[in-house]
């Protein structure tokens, strides 16, 4: 079996008939993450040796539709998790992953990533986390983190900051700290519209010590190395996207071809057969754009891949759940149907690893590139 089928078979069997349990009970479920682990889900791309499944961004990238048909904040999570994963086991000293790696690529302990800070979000050079050198090769830090996911869940962050007072970027960092330690402390949750059974809030730092040998990315290298990260959590964001996108027009589907209504089904209609097409069209297009980044990520040309993906594939969701809903009329309101949920975890996904208007930033950057290269041609 795949890993691509075992990621579906796990949103099938595990994740869809848990859901409405899990947001009642408002507890993240650890045990469906053991579960996914059995199914090689937590080490996608950590190497064997590891304790992962060692495969390209290509290769794994479709676990995340399948996770996203199910549910979109659970794939959010164990993409967050396989990013952390990743990082630790091929970027870490030997040290920090004899420590991690089990564990992280058994799902025993879940991985964090944190970046964003209450006035630091879209500007991620601003954060102002300090990391002073504590005398002997290790740093203090202190600061707080905002829109940390699986705040409270998780074991290990791979967590960005600074050695100065910045802002700008010479100076940023990337440590592996972990979460159980003096001077770590959850602060806050929230109360968002998406996922009860998500925790996101703050992470406040208060004398946090993380050791030499656990920092990831030095002083200079940290920023370059998180937005890395970044962007292969843009197409797993993207990935999830499509699969929401693609369960919304099933649930439409069955039941406009079951409907009977005017002498006939409701998929008789035209008005219904067009909007569906269109949905049918952007899953179709956000399935290209998200593979087709990930084939380019780590290159040059990584970065621009993964916006145009993370750009399209959410706004893509949304239109898809709003549009199924009304197909299902006044049946798409009701929450005995996932497509309430489905738009409301769409708004997350527009959100989350830097929101769409970022992602036009970052495509506009390089159409600037672009025009300047062609003034530059002219003779």
């Amino acid at each position: 079996m795949s890993v691509v089928e075992a990621a579906r078979r796990h949103a099938r069997e595990v994740v869809a008939p848990s859901v409405e349990r899990w947001e009642r009970e408002g507890r993240f479920p650890r045990d469906a993450v053991e579960t996914a682990a059995a199914d090689g889900l937590c080490g996608l791309f950590a190497p064997p040796e590891a304790g992962g499944q060692g495969l390209t961004f290509a290769e794994g990238m479709g676990v995340f539709e399948e996770l996203g048909r199910a549910d979109a904040s659970y794939a959010f999570a164990l993409s967050m998790h396989n990013a952390v994963t990743t990082v630790i086991t091929r970027f870490a000293h030997d040290e920090v992953r004899e420590r991690w790696a089990g564990p992280l690529t058994s799902g025993r302990a879940l991985g964090g990533f944190s970046l964003t800070e209450p006035h630091a979000g879209s500007d991620a050079g601003a954060i102002t986390t300090r990391a002073e050198p504590d005398g002997s090769g290790g740093y203090l830090l202190s600061g707080r983190k905002a829109w940390v996911s699986l705040a409270g869940e998780v074991d290990v962050f791979a967590l960005v900051c600074r050695t100065g007072a910045g802002p700008g970027y010479e100076d940023v960092m990337v440590v592996a700290l972990a979460a159980d330690q003096p001077g770590v402390r959850v602060s806050r949750l929230y109360d968002t519209m998406a996922s009860a059974f998500l925790p996101i809030g703050d992470v406040e730092l208060d004398g946090a010590r993380v050791s030499a040998t656990e920092v990831i990315a030095p002083p200079g290298a940290g920023f370059q190395a998180a937005l890395g990260a970044i962007d292969v959590a843009r197409v797993d964001i993207a990935a999830i996207s499509v699969g929401l996108a693609a369960e919304a027009l099933e649930i439409a589907l069955r039941h406009a071809a079951s409907r009977r209504m005017f002498g006939g089904v409701e998929l008789d209609l035209q008005a219904i057969q067009f909007a569906l097409a269109d949905v049918e069209t952007d899953v179709v297009a956000g399935r290209l754009l998200y593979r087709h980044a990930a084939e380019l990520l780590g290159g040059p040309e990584g970065a621009v891949a993964a916006a145009h993906a993370k750009r399209f594939c959410p706004d893509a969701a949304l239109r898809a759940a709003v549009t199924c809903s009304e197909v299902l009329g006044a049946y798409g309101w009701l929450n005995e149907t996932p497509l309430p949920r489905f738009i409301a975890l769409a708004k997350m996904l527009q959100v989350v690893d830097g929101t769409t208007e970022i992602q036009r930033v970052v495509i506009a950057r390089e159409l600037r590139r672009r025009a300047a290269a062609l003034l530059g041609d002219r003779p």
